[in-house]
């Protein structure tokens, strides 16, 4: 509990003073979050940094190493896909990208009067449930460092920084949503895994929510889908039941959106679990759009326009 209050303290640490607001997206999950759209394949209106949105992007971590959370406010722009690498310093940017690009630019067209910030981290190949075949868990019980702590330790040190846009005027970050893409990992091969997925990801929802102070914080859900690159069909075995448990957490939860958007999405010709380019941008937009969606059902920050 200690880590949510640290948090907590550094979020409204700006409130007593005047300060330039930010409403803040925090996005998360495996590698469809992390990003591998190419850079040399996005159209020219997606090639250049986004005026007046700003992302705070931690490097991946595997469970077990130090939770450093480092990260660099800077403006959003390609390369923060899989690859990408910060040690707090500089960022060194990839050559792809994931859902954030289209997801910060959409944002600013929906909003043109708010300010926008993105807090990202993600792992490929993670798993809500811990003892799971994947390459580390976001179980909070996990008995040392987990995923859940790294995104953590970003989101507090994004926090911590109190000039996100280097104009030299403190800035205040006030929590407006979470965009969660995952569950390929928990679908994969784990019954056990997949039946304990819609459980798993409402604890990880609240957890999330609790560390940045909204009860009732918007989430977008995005679905996991399947290439069907399998001599049975399925590359997941057990993916319909976490679709259905996507589903059901959102349908229970009033502050909480599905996006079904991966649904008409393709794959590469040799890649059967990321999608291609075009997808990441269709994806981002649908997030955005999604959330857009939820305005006027869930507490709305206390954000000036």
């Amino acid at each position: 509990m200690k880590r949510l209050f640290w948090i907590a303290a550094i979020l409204t640490a700006a409130t007593t003073t005047q300060a330039t607001e930010y409403h803040v997206y925090y996005l998360g999950g495996q590698s469809n979050m992390d990003g591998y759209g190419w850079n040399k394949e996005l159209p020219a209106a997606h090639a250049e940094a986004v005026e007046g949105v700003y992302i705070f992007h931690s490097q991946p971590r595997f469970d077990d190493k130090p939770a450093t959370g480092q990260g660099r406010w800077t403006k959003l722009k390609p390369g923060h896909g899989t690859g990408f690498k910060s040690e707090g310093e500089a960022n060194a940017y990839s050559d792809r990208f994931g859902p954030e690009l289209a997801f910060g630019r959409e944002l600013k067209t929906l909003y043109p009067n708010r300010r926008i910030a993105l807090i990202k981290y993600a792992l490929g190949g993670t798993a809500l449930q811990e003892g799971t075949p994947a390459y580390g868990t976001w179980a909070p019980d996990y008995r040392d460092i987990n995923q859940y702590d790294h995104a953590l330790a970003t989101i507090a040190n994004a926090a911590d920084v109190t000039d996100i846009d280097g104009d030299g005027e403190l800035d205040r970050l006030v929590p407006a949503g979470i965009v969660w893409m995952q569950g390929e990992a928990d679908a994969y091969e784990s019954y056990d895994a997949a039946l304990a997925y819609e459980a798993n990801l409402k604890r990880m929802m609240d957890l999330l929510r609790a560390a940045l102070r909204i009860d009732d914080l918007p989430v977008v859900i995005g679905r996991i889908t399947d290439s069907g690159r399998a001599d049975d069909g399925n590359v997941m075995d057990h993916i319909k039941i976490v679709q259905e448990a996507q589903r059901r957490f959102v349908e229970k939860d009033s502050c909480a959106a599905y996006s079904t958007v991966t649904d008409d999405q393709s794959y590469p010709e040799n890649d059967d679990w990321h999608y291609d380019s075009a997808a990441y941008l269709a994806m981002g937009v649908d997030f955005a759009r999604q959330l857009k969606g939820l305005d006027g059902q869930c507490l709305k920050p206390q954000v000036q326009e």
